[in-house]
């Protein structure tokens, strides 16, 4: 099962993204405001399981994630 975080951008420095699905803090999907980005696991990273790297909010499950993608601070309207 794949397990979902957001993180603050300011963080990526904190990780090892060979623990990731993401490749670099490039390829992280982003908030519109550019502030925040998704990390998605299979086994919980290190940098998560000590402590290193804060995360925002709660681990969410894949349509716990999907749901907030969806929202407006993560995607735009489509246009009518």
């Amino acid at each position: 099962m794949t397990t979902y975080i957001i993180i603050d951008l300011t963080s990526t420095n904190l990780v090892d993204f060979s623990q990731v699905n993401q490749t670099s803090a490039q390829t992280m999907r982003r908030n519109l405001a550019n502030t925040q980005g998704l990390l998605s696991y299979r086994v919980t990273p290190s940098f998560l399981s000590d402590g290193s790297l804060p995360i925002v909010g709660d681990v969410m499950n894949q349509d716990e994630a999907l749901a907030l993608m969806a929202t407006s601070d993560w995607s735009t309207p489509d246009p009518e």
